[in-house]
């Protein structure tokens, strides 16, 4: 198949377990011997999707299985959904004394407490304990007291997790490390490695159409097009990236109710209280773990602690938007967009 561009769309979902609905669009080729292949498979509980684009297809079809195979082991060792992984064995020793873990999960510790610190502890890996007592008072219809909020933010914060030579950690009795809201950047971002490392220069890495990694350019292109939307439709832009790192976080993404109120998956780990704003935030990045982080804090701290945050960060762009159409953004924002919100506030 030869491309040669190629514009997605994505737009943030009511479901339960969607943030998005990502559809391809495949334009006319002027002229171009590039060619793109595609392949998807399911990992880490969503569809990891890979373009891969050079001068010949067929070699590079015998990249997607080293590549998913990589992915698949991130998964494995990342996961708190499989009780013998490591996160899920270190999870259970805690306040046991230190714990040996795989190297990627101490890289993994390492950058989550660096955001951690950088956030104003808006991005934390540690809410585990916050997201079990929310997720238990939905199903009691009954919202935590402050008590229970006090005792249980106890047990929260990147401050708390301790890195020991050999890879080691010790954390507090009751702390659970959860890298949902970062793990697929980080998987991204040893991938978008390993493609370097092949000699493949045009890739588009797409992780549960929330994250993405967009290396070169497809043929005949600028770079990737990315084109995003409202639930209701509305465009909020059309994204051109190009060796860079897309993350897209929504507060109201996955929604509880609690007594008819409805609130959004996004906890803040400083107050313990989730998100009841509508809110999308778009981070572009350097890497796609910078990506993941930032959007969540730019969720969490809003539209002037957030954007004012983001521009701390070199080649780091972002906008934060409400489901009304109203956006906020950094001052280079623009400068990656095609066309935006026409109610745009600054």
């Amino acid at each position: 198949m030869t491309i040669a561009s190629r514009t997605s769309i994505l737009t943030p979902g009511r479901l339960l377990f969607a943030l998005w609905v990502f559809t391809w669009l495949l334009l006319p080729i002027p002229s171009s011997a590039t060619e793109c292949v595609s392949d998807g498979r399911y990992v880490m509980g969503t569809v990891l999707e890979i373009t891969l684009c050079a001068d010949h297809a067929e070699p590079l079809r015998q990249q997607f299985d080293p590549l998913f195979t990589t992915a698949t082991h991130l998964d494995a060792v990342l996961t708190t959904y499989n009780p013998t992984s490591p996160v899920s064995r270190l999870n259970t020793a805690a306040g046991k004394g230190p714990f040996a873990v795989p190297q990627e999960v101490s890289d993994l510790l390492t950058l989550s407490r660096h955001y951690a610190r950088s956030t104003q502890g808006t991005f934390d890996v540690t809410v585990g304990p916050l997201m079990l007592l929310w997720r238990e008072a939905a199903h009691r219809q009954t919202i935590p007291t402050r008590k229970a909020l006090r005792k249980v933010r106890g047990m929260v914060g990147s401050e708390k997790i301790h890195l020991l030579p050999q890879n080691t950690v010790v954390r507090k009795p009751g702390m659970a490390i959860d890298f949902g809201g970062i793990g697929k950047g980080y998987a991204l971002d040893h991938l978008e490695r390993q493609l370097k490392q092949q000699g493949i220069q045009h890739a588009l890495l797409d992780f549960g159409q929330s994250s993405l990694w967009a290396l070169g350019a497809p043929p005949d292109a600028p770079g990737w097009r990315i084109l995003l939307q409202h639930s209701n439709g509305t465009p909020v832009g059309v994204l051109t990236l190009r060796d860079q790192a897309l993350s897209i976080s929504a507060s109201m993404g996955q929604v509880f109710e609690i007594k008819g109120r409805r609130y959004g998956h996004v906890l803040d780990p400083r107050t313990g209280q989730p998100l009841q704003r509508d809110l999308l935030a778009c981070v572009i990045a350097p890497t796609a773990t910078q990506a993941e982080a930032l959007s969540k804090a730019l969720l969490i701290l809003g539209e002037h602690e957030g954007i004012a945050l983001l521009q701390r960060f070199p080649g780091v762009e972002g906008m934060l938007s409400e489901a009304t159409g109203v956006s906020w953004m950094t001052p280079g924002w623009q400068q990656a967009v095609a066309f935006a919100a026409s109610t745009a506030a600054r």
